[in-house]
């Protein structure tokens, strides 16, 4: 367990070291996803989407932009569809 914590350490270290602006976005992202996981999970039934879905969107274009940064053709593609995703269903709420 020691060296999957060291191992996460160096990681972070490694990445701060290669560019410190987008480890401290990729944290605040993450951050921004635990706590709308956290929002859903205390109000469902009725979670407050409007609230929500800017959220989602905010933090999946960070983590889009630290794909391409990264040169992950994959994650950016995939945060770029939720991005997509999560704001038409944002739209759909507004014209309701």
């Amino acid at each position: 367990m020691n060296k999957l914590f060291a191992s996460v350490g160096n990681y972070i270290r490694e990445d701060w070291r290669e560019n410190p602006a987008r480890c401290v976005l990729e944290i605040l992202a993450w951050f921004m996803s635990i706590g709308c996981a956290l929002t859903m999970a205390f109000t469902v039934p009725n979670p407050p989407f409007l609230i929500l879905y800017p959220i989602f969107i905010a933090q999946c274009i960070i983590f889009a932009w630290a794909a391409r940064t990264r040169g992950s053709v994959g994650m950016l593609a995939n945060y770029g569809l939720l991005v997509t995703i999560d704001t038409v269903a944002l739209v759909k709420m507004w014209m309701q």
